[in-house]
């Protein structure tokens, strides 16, 4: 799609058809933008969802006007719905902290963090007896996908293998995602 703007060579000045020129480009990017919000599909808590913003405020009620608590600045940190109330979802966070969080700063993206003592093994499949692939250190996101039997397909950006479920926060333990 081509936008053209045309100036008005009797009356608009440099400045004012700047103006134009960005109100125009805000008004087409937020036209053809994708809402997270309708990523977030309306359904049943609790359910596991992921920070889809690089800034996202957690607030103590569901409104711009309760105080913020905490500023999330880790995209993909997976977090547990626990309930709804309009655009608002009342969310908790790998440590337990829980609070309200506007639904457009939420992915339905499936993520995971590595729990534990030390690092993780990933194996090239879902059998603690196959070879390991990587070791993920605790604190580590990645995507998920292809959850069964206790076991799931764990990516960091394009590293993975499977890991146990009991190993990361982000899944139920009997949880299976195809």
């Amino acid at each position: 799609m081509t936008a053209t703007i045309f100036r008005d060579r009797g009356h608009a000045s440099g400045a004012s058809t700047r103006k134009i020129v960005a109100v125009t480009i805000f008004l087409l990017a937020a036209a053809l933008a994708p809402v997270a919000a309708e990523a977030q599909r309306p359904r049943e808590t609790p359910y596991w969802a992921s920070i889809a913003s690089g800034r996202a405020m957690m607030r103590t009620g569901p409104a711009q006007t309760y105080p913020g608590t905490w500023l999330y600045v880790r995209r993909d940190l997976p977090i547990r719905v626990v309930e709804v109330y309009r655009n608002w979802r009342k969310i908790q966070d790998p440590d337990g902290t829980t609070g309200w969080m506007l639904v457009n700063l939420l992915s339905d993206q499936r993520t995971a963090i590595v729990r534990g003592d030390g690092p993780q093994p990933l194996h090239e499949a879902p059998d603690a007896a196959s070879p390991v692939r990587f070791r993920a250190e605790p604190g580590v996101v990645g995507r998920i996908a292809r959850c069964a039997g206790g076991w799931c397909n764990f990516d960091v950006r394009g590293r993975g293998g499977f890991i146990r479920v009991d190993r990361i926060w982000g899944v139920g333990r009997t949880e299976t995602i195809r």
